[in-house]
């Protein structure tokens, strides 16, 4: 068996670190408690039919008006000079990483309605649940999503020649999971390190804004 079919093979029971089980104040899904954003990727390549799955992914998720504003640039190692392209965008810090992924993405969201013409100030939700969506069928199959903030808009614009009426929301990295010990030893403590996740007594408000919902509470 291959060693990427070995690891989607086992993604429908991934290992989840004990220390992230104690933080989940109630019940989710063990791919969801599992998914972690880490650097460490693995050189092996993603085959076409599972990038087309995760893109299937995204292209089913809601969104306002049934607009689906989403649109996605996607370099693999196997088209060197459009990796090299994106990857120039990044900043020092992910390229330092990024660069051994087998897959680079970058989301961008239509600003404009098609149907009125009018700005869409839904647009980015939309597109948040669309990589949502991607995120999740990656972790199906085995990989990893690292979406990242730090890239260079403009020279994103300008490389792949997006239209003014189209915005660059952020970039990702997408791969299997490789061997944390050949990081930088700064990243390997981010990538080792638990997650931290507000309470939900923060941000779940019944009544009126800052007033927590009773039912948040851990039991």
């Amino acid at each position: 068996m291959r060693e990427k079919d070995s690891m989607a093979k086992d993604a429908g029971d991934p290992m989840i670190l004990e220390a992230e089980r104690k933080i989940c104040e109630h019940p989710i899904h063990p791919l969801l408690a599992g998914r972690r954003s880490i650097r460490a990727l693995a050189s092996t390549s993603v085959e076409p039919e599972t990038l087309a799955s995760l893109m299937e992914a995204a292209r089913w998720a809601p969104s306002c008006m049934n607009e689906q504003p989403w649109s996605f640039i996607v370099a693999t190692k196997e088209n060197k000079c459009d990796f090299d392209r994106l990857l120039g965008c990044l900043v020092e810090f992910n390229v330092e990483w990024a660069q051994h992924a087998p897959v680079l993405l970058l989301s961008v969201a239509k600003l404009t309605f098609e149907s009125t013409g009018e700005l869409n100030r839904h647009a980015f939700h939309d597109v948040g649940q669309a990589i949502a969506n991607l995120t999740f069928q990656a972790t199906v199959s085995g990989l990893v999503v690292h979406q990242m903030a730090g890239f260079d808009v403009e020279k994103a614009r300008r490389e792949f020649s997006i239209p003014p009426d189209y915005e660059p929301i952020a970039a990702a990295a997408i791969g299997y999971p490789g061997n944390s010990a050949e990081l930088p030893e700064k990243l390997r403590k981010k990538d080792e390190s638990p997650r931290k996740r507000k309470p939900l007594t923060n941000f779940v408000f019944e009544s009126g804004w800052g007033h927590s919902a009773d039912w948040t509470r851990s039991l």
